[in-house]
């Protein structure tokens, strides 16, 4: 077994972004610090990336975790806290960008040799084209619309 030293630990103040639901919530009670962004809507408070910006700038931020959901996967925030000269601690905005788009996930995937399920990713939608694609690919068969979200889009 190897030898493990004692470390302190490295302190890192925490910071919190709440709307007014979640003026209470577990992640606002251990925060160092929390900080205000407006009503309950998201829209009026976790999705607004000029007021997310301006409490990192009032905190004296380095760095802004997007947290799950919400701005998560957005590249806009991404790259526009990249541009403000904070630490975004998550995929840069071009993966994010990438990620959006199922057909060029896949395509980027493949072009590194990471496995994927076998598809049909042309721009030929014709029934014909369709059809040769499905006995090409094999049957049960998932047509997915690349746009849309996970399994809703899904027909099986």
């Amino acid at each position: 077994m190897p030898h493990r030293t004692h470390r302190p630990p490295i302190r890192i103040t925490t910071l919190a972004v709440y709307s007014e639901a979640d003026r209470g919530a577990r992640h606002v009670r251990l925060a160092d610090e929390a900080y205000y962004l407006g009503p309950s809507p998201a829209a009026e408070s976790y999705l607004d990336i000029a007021r997310i910006l301006a409490v990192a700038r009032e905190a004296r931020a380095d760095a802004v975790h997007p947290g799950y959901g919400f701005l998560s996967e957005n590249a806009e925030f991404a790259q526009t806290c990249t541009d403000a000269g904070l630490k975004f601690l998550g995929p840069p905005a071009s993966a994010i960008r990438a990620m959006g788009s199922k057909s060029a996930s896949k395509a980027a995937m493949a072009a590194v040799g990471v496995p994927v399920a076998p598809g049909y990713h042309g721009k030929d939608q014709s029934p014909q084209r369709l059809w040769e694609e499905a006995r090409r690919v094999g049957f049960p068969l998932i047509i997915k619309a690349s746009a849309a979200a996970a399994a809703r889009a899904c027909r099986w």
